[in-house]
């Protein structure tokens, strides 16, 4: 039999010091002793910002204005399949409380990720809290210093995550190549991985970016806890091997039809929001994308796109 669909709404409240709200699910409940984001299940013939704005009131007491959308999770769960729609929260008037019972407690962001939260909910923090594009470096076709110039502008335009990739360069070339990009990202404040090369990410004290290959091959996540470590992934068994590696984020695609993959077809975004489903990963979206994109990614689950062209600047 099929699973059951429910659609869930759900807000993120900041108080005046920026704190996020979070909601302990009370005994009796599925998931319960779980931290959520405050919210519940959107009743037949309601609009996504009604339902939100009752049961805010309902269960919070609270009077509320409703932002922009965030990010809509699709979960698979044992008995249904739950979507997650979750809004930013711009203003709310009274005095929050737990009407039900529910213990409350005021969270700063960075701290968001400690607490224990049903699966649906871990990408919404990574949606608060990580970059929302991903940049992919192309090979350095051009010269070592256009390739570089070409990096300083998309970290000038705002990327914050990069991943150091170009297979077949000369080793030596390469390395040097990764400490003048390692600088950059430092300078800019951007978190850096190198792709597939663990040693050279322990040398440099960067992530890593695992291919789909090396990440079946690996008994153990490879860099301590406090290094991100992603995966590139085509199927819902790279994405379950990504998440029980620890690996802190996935790239999922492709997307569309690109140059680089030819002859493959894109998965599509029902595709995309089919595989992302099935585990609590934080996922980018990738082939073909660009940061127009990203509304529609994320109203598929996705925390962002990942891409080479589109967000590499030409100089």
């Amino acid at each position: 039999m099929p699973l059951r669909v429910v659609e869930v709404v759900a807000g993120v409240i900041r108080d005046a010091r920026g704190r996020v709200l979070l909601a302990r699910r009370t005994e009796g409940r599925d998931l319960a002793g779980l931290w959520e984001f405050p919210g519940g299940k959107r009743e037949p013939g309601e609009s996504a910002e009604e339902a939100l704005a009752r049961e805010l009131h309902e269960e919070l007491g609270i009077e509320v204005e409703i932002g922009p959308a965030l990010i809509t999770v699709p979960q698979r769960y044992p008995d249904k399949r739950l979507r997650l729609d979750v809004r930013v929260i711009t203003a709310w008037r009274g005095n929050a409380h737990g009407r039900e019972g529910q213990a409350l407690v005021w969270v700063p962001p960075g701290k968001l990720p400690t607490y224990s939260m049903p699966p649906a909910d871990r990408p919404v923090v990574a949606a608060l809290l990580q970059p929302p594009h991903y940049l992919v470096t192309p090979m350095p076709d051009g010269g070592d210093a256009s390739w570089l110039a070409s990096l300083e502008a998309a970290l000038a335009s705002g990327v914050r995550r990069v991943q150091l990739r170009a297979p077949g360069v000369e080793p030596q070339r390469w390395r040097s190549l990764v400490a003048c990009a390692v600088h950059l990202c430092r300078q800019a404040g951007a978190e850096v991985l190198v792709n597939a090369d663990v040693a050279l990410a322990r040398e440099f004290c960067i992530g890593v970016h695992l291919p789909a290959a090396l990440l079946h091959s690996l008994d153990g996540r490879p860099l301590p806890t406090a290094i991100p470590v992603g995966a590139s992934c085509h199927t819902a068994e790279d994405l379950h091997a990504a998440e029980a590696l620890g690996c802190d984020f996935a790239v999922l695609g492709n997307l569309r039809p690109t140059p680089s993959h030819p002859g493959r077809a894109g998965i599509g975004w029902d595709g995309f929001a089919a595989l992302r489903e099935g585990v609590s990963l934080p996922i980018y979206a990738i082939g073909g994308l660009a940061p127009e994109d990203l509304d529609g990614a994320r109203q598929c689950g996705a925390q962002g796109i990942a891409a080479i062209r589109g967000l590499w600047p030409a100089v």
